[in-house]
């Protein structure tokens, strides 16, 4: 690698879903960089590391049973959802049928619906920007083969009602698929339902690379039954493992490792710290936003939405901060474990001497 790159900063990164790995994911990876799971016969050692991966996503999770046989370790939240899609399809009794999913749904579930060529029902959102359980039962039908729940939705981190989407799924003899990719490792400190004990849910998309502080790639899928996976199942003939339900066949070793690596170590006190602490800087950003007289959405999860500009969006840009905006056009800012109190003043700074406020309430940046 020529010597003049080096890895990007996080010190500016407000908008990302993924963080700094924790030391000790890092150094487990570096140690598995060769390693294939993809051929878990010719690869035993990160084998058995993936079985420890999913056992302890299945602590997470609160999933019935736990073991190997209940899940695996994705390249991130898009394949998980496109297995989960896959899975439902698979397991449909008709070939023509559909998915229904709140407009909050990750556009993963756009690329599945595509991809797999199933039809994708998006339905609209309440006024907490979760998903409207009448609307969803209004949507469903005798084709629905999957309902789509987000447990902290990446616009604005909110959590759909969980129990109620799955008795509207399984009313209909749809299976219920849960999107936690970005909540999985900050709910389990929450008072809110989501998890495998809470719902008989059939599929869940949790990813250790996002606030699990592994290294990237290590998404994760589990399922409630074997059989979900069976149902994803192609035959590998030249392989030493004889079957496959994986998307891709070659899969990274490094995030196995540095998954079950960031998860011994952190499990459960590290993660509820770190939340806490994202919480609280979150908190305090909406607070600083709504002294300046910025319209914000609540903070029940480490993302902050405010109303600003394009001009002074762009501005910000320009001034190197790495931020994103949400569909409506609100800036986003997600309070990732890298994402400190002195960044986040900073960031303030300049927006004051952007907007021009110099500190002051105002009711609007222009």
């Amino acid at each position: 690698m020529n010597g003049q790159h080096t890895p990007q900063s996080f010190d500016r990164v407000l908008s990302s879903m993924c963080t700094e790995p924790h030391p000790a994911a890092r150094t487990a990876a570096e140690r598995f960089l060769a390693t294939n799971p993809g051929d878990p016969a010719t690869y035993g050692t990160v084998a058995e590391l993936e079985s420890r991966a999913v056992d302890l996503l299945c602590t997470v999770v609160d999933h019935p049973a736990g073991g190997p046989e209940h899940g695996y370790l994705t390249s991130g939240g898009t394949e998980a959802n496109l297995q989960a899609v896959r899975a439902a399809r698979n397991l449909a009794s008709g070939d023509d049928v559909n998915v229904v999913a709140p407009e909050s749904a990750h556009f993963s579930f756009r690329k599945a619906a595509a991809m797999l060529e199933v039809e994708l029902r998006t339905v609209p959102l309440d006024r907490d920007h979760r998903a409207d359980p009448e609307a969803v039962s209004a949507a469903v039908d005798e084709n629905t083969a999957l309902v789509v729940g987000v447990a902290g939705s990446t616009e604005y981190g909110r959590v759909d009602p969980i129990p109620d989407l799955c008795a509207i799924a399984h009313e209909a003899d749809a299976r219920m698929h849960v999107d936690a990719a970005w909540g999985g490792f900050v709910l389990p400190f929450r008072d809110v339902s989501w998890t495998f004990a809470d719902a008989p849910i059939d599929t869940m998309t949790i990813d250790p690379h996002k606030f699990g502080r592994a290294v990237v790639p290590a998404g994760g899928l589990v399922v409630r039954e074997p059989a979900t996976l069976d149902a994803l199942a192609i035959e590998t003939p030249y392989l030493e493992t004889h079957a496959q339900a994986t998307v891709t066949g070659t899969r990274s070793g490094a995030g196995v490792a540095g998954a079950v690596a960031a998860m011994e170590e952190l499990w459960p006190d590290g993660y509820r710290e770190t939340a806490a602490r994202c919480q609280r800087n979150a908190e305090w950003l909406a607070a600083a936003f709504s002294d300046r007289g910025y319209e914000v959405v609540d903070p029940s999860l480490p993302i902050v939405a405010a109303s600003i500009t394009t001009p002074t969006f762009e501005k910000l840009r320009s001034a190197g901060w790495k931020i994103a905006r949400t569909e409506r056009g609100e800036l986003r800012i997600v309070c990732m474990p890298h994402v400190t109190r002195d960044a986040l003043e900073a960031f303030l700074a300049d927006l004051d001497r952007i907007a021009g406020s110099n500190g002051k309430r105002r009711r609007a940046d222009g």
